[in-house]
C-alpha cells in the first residue's frame, strides 16, 4: 500500500505516518527528515540543502524527485510506504504516479499549527517562528493545489487535523479499507 500524507507543518503528519507504519506494517518516510539528514553533510549539496531549508523555501523539483525517487528505489520500500512531505507542488505530483493509494490531507487552520508548533520539545534548527511562517505560506501557495490535483484522480481523503490523534487514526484507517 502506498500512501502520500499532505498538511502543512504541525498538521500531524509525523504522528499520524508512526501509527499507520506500524498498524499497516509499511515504512515510514519523510522527504524533511531525509533533507534534514542531507543538511548535515559537509558537501555543496549538504550546504545548499541547509540554507535552503533553514531560510523556509523549498528544495528544487528536480532536485527533490530525484531525491524522493532514489530512496524509494530500495529494497525496504517496494511492498509500500507512507510518504510525509512530498509532492509540495503540481510540478512534483504531476511527475510522481508512482500507484499511490490514498493521499490523505491532515487539515488544521494556520493558528493551531503554529500553536502546536510553539509547544514542541524537539525545536530544530529550521523552526524558527520566520521560517514555519514562510513555509505555511508556501503551502497555501504551492501544495494547495497539490490537493486538487489528487481530488480530481479521486485519490483525496481530507481529515479534519484538529480532532484527538486516536480519533483522526481511527478514521483515516476506516477510509483506507
Amino acid at each position: 500500500m502506498k500512501l502520500i500524507l499532505i498538511g502543512i507543518q504541525g498538521a500531524g503528519k509525523s504522528t499520524q505516518g508512526n501509527l499507520l507504519s506500524e498498524k499497516l506494517n509499511i515504512p515510514y518516510l519523510s522527504t524533511g527528515h531525509i533533507f534534514r539528514e542531507m543538511a548535515k553533510e559537509k558537501t555543496p549539496e549538504g550546504r545548499y540543502i541547509k540554507e535552503t531549508i533553514n531560510a523556509g523555501y523549498l528544495i528544487p523539483d528536480d532536485r527533490t524527485l530525484q531525491i524522493v525517487s532514489e530512496y524509494l528505489h530500495r529494497s525496504e520500500y517496494e511492498k509500500g510506504y507512507i510518504l510525509d512531505g512530498f509532492p509540495r507542488t503540481t510540478t512534483q505530483a504531476e511527475a510522481f504516479e508512482n500507484g499511490i493509494r490514498k493521499v490523505i490531507y491532515l487539515k488544521v487552520s494556520d493558528k493551531e499549527a503554529l500553536w502546536r508548533l510553539s509547544g514542541r520539545d524537539d525545536e530544530r534548527e529550521d523552526d524558527t517562528l520566520k521560517a514555519i511562517r514562510k513555509r505555511i505560506d508556501l503551502f497555501h501557495k504551492f501544495t494547495e493545489p497539490v490537493l486538487e490535483y489528487f481530488n480530481k484522480k479521486g485519490v483525496l481523503l481530507e481529515i479534519d487535523g484538529e480532532q484527538s490523534i486516536e480519533k483522526i487514526h481511527e478514521e483515516i484507517l476506516a477510509n483506507l479499507q
